[in-house]
């Protein structure tokens, strides 16, 4: 059994998962939602990769550089060692601008560590997802691999080793250090280990730095630092986006066909993840946001997307690649995402939620308030012409629509956060003409949300199945976490959803029958509401547990196999990570306290 034994590296404009055992298995070129380069993960016979072969003899082992996004993979034999040096080249530019350099490249640095070891290259670069023949070709200073029939494409591989020795998979036995460099564009500059050194050091640079810059934490703030790197390789620099994750079709149950594509930017996830780096010292990166936000909803009477694409693009057309068997055979393999046409009333919510944390906590330039105040009250004209209707709700439901709580209480949201804005900026005649709407859906969430019977609220309103959704109503400054409503709520969710320590999203039936696996940021959100409602203890004890499921870097996805904890779908997750991060934030400032006192 495989536990997505994957460690991620990028640069902010594409990513690559490399395995434990040193094997590139998914690449996409130059940007995270291109097609493929390689894509072993979804398909080992047709999916190509660049594998490094070693004797039986050889054992691995995988770690970050400290502090950075640098994959390290040694090898070794007891007596032969090398390491395998990982990164995708980002760095200032070093004539002193502030622009950062972060090409369509990916740099694999080999170093032999002791005695005389030796090993082979498997090179199989498979263009354009492997739907037609790759044709790799030796040239004067590099390999080309290019597509024939078709979409057109091609791929860039220069080295110091014999061309020959890496496309015939023949023994290497290395004298001196090795490089390889995977372009989507072909250089201009003669590429050398000198120049390859160079760019492995000011990346390590960049990365350091940036670590500095991420706010410390007297408890697990090595598990904060690693997430927070996570969710910055999760993050688009040339528009601001924010990826779900930098994976497709990775199944949430083994054999099941809840495959989805997440290489794009929901609200909803965006804004969370947004919300969690700002509070961790990453303020740049919510501008970046906003301006993304700004350029998507640009129209007053534009409809706003639950996602888009990581270029702004609006029509994310779903198909299957059916030559391609998935995961562990686990088809079909998606592309594009048929969620984009859905109506989710909690995004309006969670989006004006983190505008109103930039208004409450940051200078913004007299146009960009301008336009995001505009776009404030598009929303609370969107939420008031909407809030009454049924929606697909957070969880994506396909084919049926229901008046969801949890929607309710982020049209609620939306208007709440549409006021402080307004009470921050002074436009008082706002605050009160948005009060009563505010205070109209707060009732009609508590009195049709709520069942008495369950001592709970529910999913949907009349409905008796519960939500983990529901744990969140304290976080959203609906109720105080004292409220007996929402302890009773707690109380009935943790034993309804639960199970050996890990939760469900839900049970009911959906499009694609019953959830079998654990949704992880919902363990999360357990685990803080526990915290919360002075269950401290149980809380400590579940986040450690659920710590322990993290592959063997520290990462997560998307699920998690309740038998046998196996982690599952899309990876790495950006809902994981910052739900891991606000957590392990409430164990800390709780230490910190006691220490200051």
């Amino acid at each position: 059994m495989r536990n997505f034994d994957y460690g991620i590296i990028g640069n902010c404009s594409s990513a690559a998962l490399i395995s434990k055992a040193g094997a590139i298995e998914w690449l996409c070129l130059p940007i995270f939602d291109s097609a493929s380069v390689f894509a072993k993960i979804l398909d080992k016979q047709k999916g190509g990769s660049f594998e490094i072969i070693t004797g039986d003899d050889y054992n691995c082992s995988q770690k970050y550089v400290s502090n950075t996004n640098i994959l390290v993979t040694s090898f070794t034999n007891g007596t032969d060692t090398f390491e395998v040096i990982d990164f995708m080249p980002r760095y200032l530019y070093h004539n002193g601008s502030n622009h950062i350099y972060s090409p369509p490249d990916l740099i694999r640095y080999i170093r032999v560590k002791s005695g005389k070891p030796s090993f082979r290259i498997k090179y199989d670069p498979k263009l354009e997802y492997a739907e037609r023949p790759t044709i790799t070709e030796v040239r004067k200073d590099f390999l080309k691999s290019f597509t024939r029939n078709g979409t057109y494409d091609s791929l860039y591989l220069y080295s110091n080793l014999e061309k020959e020795k890496i496309i015939n998979g023949s023994e290497i036995n290395p004298e001196g250090d090795i490089y390889f460099l995977i372009s989507y564009n072909q250089k201009l500059l003669r590429q050398s280990v000198e120049r390859t050194y160079l760019k492995l050091q000011r990346t390590k640079v960049y990365w350091l730095n940036w670590a500095e810059d991420t706010h410390k934490f007297s408890d697990y703030n090595n598990e904060i630092l690693r997430s927070a790197l996570i969710l910055k390789l999760l993050s688009f620099d040339k528009t601001g986006a924010i990826l779900a994750a930098v994976t497709t079709s990775l199944p949430e149950t083994i054999g099941e066909i809840r495959n989805w594509d997440y290489r794009f930017c929901w609200l909803r996830d965006a804004s969370m993840v947004i919300s969690m780096m700002t509070k961790i010292g990453h303020w740049r990166s919510a501008e970046r946001f906003m301006n993304f936000i700004i350029d998507v909803v640009s129209d007053k009477d534009e409809k706003i997307q639950i996602m888009y694409g990581i270029n702004r693009e609006k029509n994310l057309r779903e198909r299957i690649l059916t030559h391609l068997s998935g995961y562990e055979n686990s088809a079909p393999v998606r592309i594009g995402n048929a969620a984009y046409k859905q109506k989710q009333h909690d995004i309006y919510g969670i989006l004006m939620d983190v505008i109103y944390q930039q208004f409450k906590l940051f200078d913004i330039t007299l146009q960009n308030s301008e336009e995001l105040w505009t776009i404030i009250r598009s929303i609370v004209r969107i939420v008031k012409n909407n809030w009454r209707k049924p929606d697909r709700g957070i969880w994506e439901i396909r084919y049926s629509q229901s008046h969801f709580t949890f929607s309710k209480l982020l049209c609620w949201v939306a208007v709440d956060r549409a006021i402080k804005v307004a009470e921050l900026i002074k436009r008082n005649e706002y605050v009160q003409k948005w009060g009563s709407l505010r205070e109209t859906i707060r009732k009609d969430i508590l009195k049709r949300g709520w069942d008495e019977e369950l001592g709970s609220f529910t999913q949907a309103y009349g409905s008796k199945d519960l939500d983990a959704t529901a744990l969140l109503f304290e976080s959203y400054g609906f109720l105080e976490a004292s409220d007996p409503k929402y302890m009773l709520t707690v109380k009935a969710i943790e034993k309804e959803l639960a199970r050996d320590g890990l939760m469900y999203r839900y049970k009911t039936r959906d499009d694609f029958g019953q959830p079998t696996s654990s949704f992880t940021i919902c363990t999360f959100w357990l685990i803080q509401a526990l915290y919360k409602t002075g269950e401290q203890e149980k809380a400590r004890k579940l986040f450690e547990q659920l710590l322990s499921y993290s592959n063997h870097l520290g990462i997560f996805s998307e699920d998690i196999d309740f038998n046998n904890k196996r982690l599952l779908g899309n990876f790495p997750q950006a809902y994981s990570h910052l739900a891991l991060i606000e957590t392990a934030m409430l164990f800390a400032r709780d230490i910190e306290l006691k220490t200051r006192f």
